[in-house]
């Protein structure tokens, strides 16, 4: 379970394009490889089973479908993998291997149950008020848990540092999803949007079950202390806060621009966008790269400096310590410049390509009127999730709680301003989210890199703090005679 640091720089070290290329492939795989086989399995599904013959009306009520189940789900992991991935990084380092299973059980009821309660009466309202057949809202129920399944799992692997496993199950999974769908709708003449719908349900599933094995050979033993995570649910809510408003802001644009003209109703339940909701997307890929370039970069280099720094402070000189604290902000700088750079590269590259290509392939109008504003939005976006990061590496939690909140609420009030502006304008509210929320973790950077002696060595307490009521002031009284 070392970190994949180590096999990046054994591809890099020898300095030649193959060894590049590979490092480089390597790295797409532990990052994005998920999202793309989603996407391209999807892709195939609907090319396949011949999802473009159907009438309109069924294949917006498919495709609705499956956004509202890929965010709802992405939200309501998310709210507490942070503080989970913290809890597992704590036991891990304490050896208590027993506790990760218990907290794997208590947790997964946990986000279940959340799943479960908003879930129920919005399909209940698309069964009586949208007169959708119960057999497709099952699926989709189906469907939906199978994949906050999938993600909930995904997020003990990625603690792990098994990415390629990761990439390895999803293509797994959902391959033998895409096999089911084309046997249903081939061999037993079922209908397509419910083919499709079953086999993306069970390859989900079928993953989640392999990241389940996995993970089951890594920790065999269980404590059965189920409670214990709640100590740290206590102790560290602001990382469910901070994680919770930075992926509702990912999507909070879209929700905004959907109470406007845009909005389009789908059996009076599902609401979409189609034109910003595509050009989020287009945007949204532009700039997917930023995660490769930093996850591979921090993880080669930057975790070396914090870790030289760490043990500085165990049992180092004090010039040793300040010494180790400027190379590690250096290194930091570094990091981030390199990632404004090379990203910017890329994504100029990739929005030429989009800008000449999409109108050809029949994405033009609207859609690429809004996606200029999109793509320099996320690839703000994106700098800001590096210093959000960055932030979390040095357990500023009071920090990363103010990058969240100032980019959700910039996001949504810039947002609201922008839907009587100009179509070339709807994506200014994620601009000036991403850039409020970037210039917050920045100069929160430059206060940690001020304090961060006073952040590292003040922060323990000679006594065990507690609630109750207060001792006495009375340390020593003199026997009377």
């Amino acid at each position: 379970m070392a970190g994949i640091g180590v096999k990046l720089n054994r591809l890099y070290e020898k300095n030649t394009l193959i060894t590049t290329l590979s490092g480089i492939s390597y790295s797409m795989i532990i990052t994005i490889a998920p999202m793309i086989i989603g996407m391209l399995m999807i892709w195939a599904m609907s090319f396949v089973l011949g999802f473009s013959d159907l009438d309109y009306a069924r294949r917006e009520l498919f495709s609705c479908t499956v956004l509202y189940i890929f965010i709802f789900a992405l939200v309501v992991t998310a709210s507490l993998n942070a503080v989970i991935s913290r809890y597992m990084a704590d036991v891990i380092f304490q050896e208590r291997y027993g506790e990760i299973m218990a907290c794997f059980y208590y947790c997964l009821l946990l986000i279940v149950v959340i799943a479960i309660l908003p879930m129920v009466p919005f399909f209940l309202h698309e069964y009586r008020v949208g007169g959708v057949d119960g057999v497709f809202i099952f699926l989709s129920f189906f469907s939906c848990i199978a994949l906050v399944l999938t993600f909930y799992c995904m997020t003990y692997l990625s603690i792990c540092k098994d990415y390629a496993k990761i990439s390895l199950f999803y293509l797994i999974g959902l391959g033998i999803g895409f096999l089911l769908a084309w046997a249903l709708h081939d061999w037993f003449s079922v209908d397509t949007i419910y083919a499709m719908l079953s086999g993306l349900g069970v390859g989900f599933l079928f993953t989640a079950a392999l990241e389940y094995a996995q993970l089951l050979s890594y920790f065999r033993d269980n404590s059965h202390n189920y409670t214990a995570v709640n100590a740290h649910f206590r102790k560290y809510w602001k990382l469910i806060i901070a994680n919770t408003a930075y992926i509702l802001g990912l999507y909070c644009h879209n929700f905004v621009f959907w109470t406007t003209d845009l909005r389009m109703e789908v059996v009076h339940t599902f609401v979409c966008a189609q034109p910003f909701d595509m050009a989020t997307f287009l945007g949204l890929l532009t700039n997917i790269t930023a995660t490769t370039i930093f996850i591979s970069s921090v993880e080669r280099r930057f975790t070396f400096r914090y870790r030289k720094y760490s043990e500085m402070v165990i049992g180092g000189r004090l010039s040793d310590i300040e010494a180790a604290q400027k190379r590690l902000f250096r290194q930091l700088s570094v990091e981030l410049m390199g990632l404004v750079r090379t990203q910017f590269i890329i994504s100029v590259v990739l929005y030429l390509v989009f800008v000449v290509v999409l109108p050809q392939l029949g994405i033009s109008g609207m859609v690429m009127q809004i996606y200029p504003c999109m793509a320099v939005g996320y690839y703000i976006l994106f700098l800001m999730y590096a210093a959000l990061n960055f932030l979390y590496y040095f357990n500023d939690l009071n920090g990363a709680l103010m990058v969240a909140l100032g980019f959700l609420f910039t996001d949504v009030a810039v947002s609201i301003v922008a839907t009587g502006w100009q179509e070339i304008w709807y994506g200014m509210g994620l601009v000036a989210g991403a850039f409020v929320g970037w210039t917050i973790g920045y100069l929160r950077l430059r206060w940690v890199e001020k304090n961060l002696e006073r952040h590292i060595f003040c922060e323990a307490h000679l006594l065990n703090r507690a609630k109750g009521a207060r001792p006495s002031d009375m340390v020593y009284e003199r026997k009377k005679a």
